[in-house]
């Protein structure tokens, strides 16, 4: 009687050990950016996994504005207690190099958790830009500079900055014509009045498909799953050129360790599943799921490979 007592205390004790005491609640998943975007659509991906993974609800919030700034200071400036969390993507490190000031330090003021997917971008030209390689892009922007556009969703957007980099590596002077968002910026590319773009790999299929745009080649390091067939710009003769967007996730700085660590072995193992990576192959994406050290080399390198390009360009949001 006594022994079986003992073992049942014991496994009484070890099921309470095992019971996380994080979180005991609802979790705030602050995305700076109105809801509709790919950040808000990769944030409520996960949501919905972390929320189904650890039994408890992880909320997805909305406080757009100001390219990112209000939202992501809202989480610089919350509780380091795990319950206000930031999903975001590229802005976080490049706003700093675009605005004269912004009210966070994309270093200091976060503890990186982990490095969800990367958002590759495809360079398309409209029909009827007669290219039809990157070899030949490069030639038609040398051989008239400052005449070729390229179409961008706003000063400062992944899609900018991707053409800001190609117009260095490249040695060319195409010329970024800003648009209000995405959506606008691909009517300008299908109507021909800037025939270049640097599309997000998740809405450029439909339009290659139909003809509309014809694809040169993908930012990404590796060719995409989605596009086997399309070569990298680093394998059509820009060595080294790689601009893709990203998308993880980030706690205030000084939160504790548990918590983080929590959080990141959740995020890699949901990121890992087969069904997962299949969903982000389907949506052009590419799944990551990165320890917090890999995570916070990736921002750090971010940070300063586009101060360079956006030094380079003159690129400037205010």
């Amino acid at each position: 009687m006594r022994l079986t007592f003992l073992l049942c205390a014991c496994l009484l004790a070890v099921g309470a050990a095992a019971q996380p005491s994080y979180p005991k609640g609802p979790v705030r998943m602050i995305v700076p950016f109105p809801a509709g975007g790919g950040v808000d659509a990769a944030g409520r991906v996960l949501a919905h996994a972390l929320s189904e993974s650890v039994g408890k609800p992880f909320v997805i919030e909305n406080r757009g504005g100001a390219n990112g700034n209000i939202g992501t200071e809202l989480v610089a400036r919350s509780s380091a207690d795990g319950y206000t969390l930031l999903f975001t993507g590229a802005g976080l490190v490049t706003n700093p190099s675009l605005y004269k000031k912004v009210p966070y330090d994309p270093l200091r003021d976060f503890e990186p958790v982990s490095l969800m997917a990367l958002g590759p971008n495809i360079l398309v030209v409209h029909s009827s830009l007669a290219v039809h390689s990157v070899a030949e892009l490069i030639a038609a922007a040398k051989a008239r500079p400052g005449e070729i556009g390229f179409a961008g969703a706003g000063s400062g957007s992944t899609p900018h900055l991707a053409g800001e980099l190609f117009n260095t590596m490249a040695g060319v002077q195409m010329v970024h014509v800003p648009y209000r968002g995405s959506g606008p910026a691909m009517i300008g590319l299908l109507a021909g009045d800037a025939p270049v773009m640097f599309v997000p790999a998740i809405n450029a299929g439909p339009h290659i498909a139909a003809g509309k745009v014809r694809a040169l080649g993908v930012t990404s390091r590796e060719r995409l799953a989605a596009f086997p067939e399309l070569p990298t710009l680093a394998e059509s003769g820009l060595a080294g050129y790689e601009s893709s967007q990203w998308y993880g996730f980030l706690a205030p700085a000084g939160t504790p360790r548990e918590i983080l660590d929590f959080l990141n072995a959740q995020a890699v193992k949901i990121m890992r599943t087969p069904e997962m990576k299949a969903r982000m192959t389907h949506d052009g994406l590419v799944a990551i799921g990165s320890s917090r050290e890999e995570f916070a080399a990736h921002l750090k390198a971010e940070g300063e490979k586009w101060a360079r390009v956006i030094r380079a360009s003159g690129a400037s949001v205010d």
